[in-house]
C-alpha cells in the first residue's frame, strides 16, 4: 500500500488515494466549496471521522450506506452514528492513543482541542471528545488535525507519528487562526502543510495568505489546495 494522492473537497473534507484504495476524512461534501464531481465518490474503503459536528460529519450516514465503507471514530460518536442507522458492521471503534490497520492503513486518533456533538433527529447530543486523525501506510504518514486549537503536546504527535504531510485548520474564531497554526507547523514539523478549514464561510476568517506569512521562514512547503486540486506524492 502507498498513498498516490491527497485531493481537497473544500473546508475540512479530504480524499486519500492509494493503490486501489480510498479513504474520506471528514466528508462533508454538501460544503458550498466541494466540486460537483467530489460530492458523490463511486467507492470509498474507509470513512475516518475527527468529531461529529455538521460541517465534518453529515454526510457519513448516506456516504457509508452508499458505498460500504468501514467508518473509524471514537466509540461514542461511532454509537450515536449507530443509533441514527449506521450500520454495526461498519464501524472501527478507535479512541486517542489507539491505532487500527484496515486494508494495508494504519489509523490512529490523537489529541485535539474542540468541543465534539452530532446533530440527530431529536436534538445535538454529546458525542465524546473531538480527535485528529493519523493515516499511514509504511512511508507516508498524514495527519488531518480536524478542528483544534493550539497545543504543546503537537510535539508528541511529531515525535510519535512523524507527519509528512500535516492538514492544519486555519480560519480562526472555531479553530487555530493564521498565527497560530503557524506555530504548530513549527512544532509539528512536517514538511509539507495543507491549509483547511478556511474561507467556506464568512466567519472563518483566517486566509492561507495570512497563515504562509506567519510561517515565515519555517523549513514547510504550504501547499494551498483549491477546491478539487490534488497533491500527488
Amino acid at each position: 500500500m502507498n498513498f498516490q494522492s491527497i485531493t481537497f473537497a473544500g473546508h475540512s473534507a479530504v480524499f486519500v488515494q492509494a493503490d486501489g484504495f480510498t479513504a474520506a476524512i471528514d466528508p462533508w461534501l454538501d460544503n458550498p466549496l466541494c466540486p460537483a464531481a467530489l460530492k458523490d465518490p463511486a467507492s470509498l474503503d474507509l470513512i475516518a471521522l475527527t468529531h461529529g459536528h455538521a460541517d465534518h460529519a453529515s454526510n457519513v450516514l448516506a456516504l457509508a450506506n452508499k458505498t460500504g465503507a468501514m467508518v473509524a471514530a471514537t466509540y461514542e460518536l461511532l454509537m450515536v452514528l449507530v443509533r441514527e442507522g449506521l450500520p454495526e458492521g461498519q464501524i472501527i471503534p478507535m479512541n486517542k492513543g489507539g491505532c487500527v490497520t484496515h486494508k494495508g492503513v494504519t489509523i490512529s486518533l490523537v489529541h485535539a482541542l474542540h468541543s465534539n456533538s452530532y446533530d440527530t433527529a431529536t436534538g445535538t447530543v454529546y458525542a465524546g471528545e473531538a480527535c485528529g486523525v493519523v493515516l499511514k501506510d509504511g512511508t507516508h504518514s498524514i495527519y488531518h488535525a480536524g478542528d483544534t486549537a493550539l497545543f504543546s503536546d503537537m510535539k508528541l504527535i511529531r515525535e510519535v507519528h512523524a507527519p509528512t504531510v500535516a492538514l492544519l485548520p486555519i480560519g480562526d474564531r472555531f479553530t487555530m487562526g493564521p498565527k497560530d497554526a503557524a506555530r504548530a507547523a513549527a512544532i509539528i514539523g512536517a514538511p509539507t502543510i495543507i491549509p483547511i478549514h478556511h474561507s467556506t464561510f464568512p466567519l472563518l476568517s483566517g486566509t492561507p495568505e495570512e497563515f504562509i506569512k506567519a510561517c515565515g521562514d519555517l523549513p514547510v512547503v504550504v501547499r494551498t489546495l483549491a477546491p478539487g486540486e490534488a497533491l500527488t506524492f
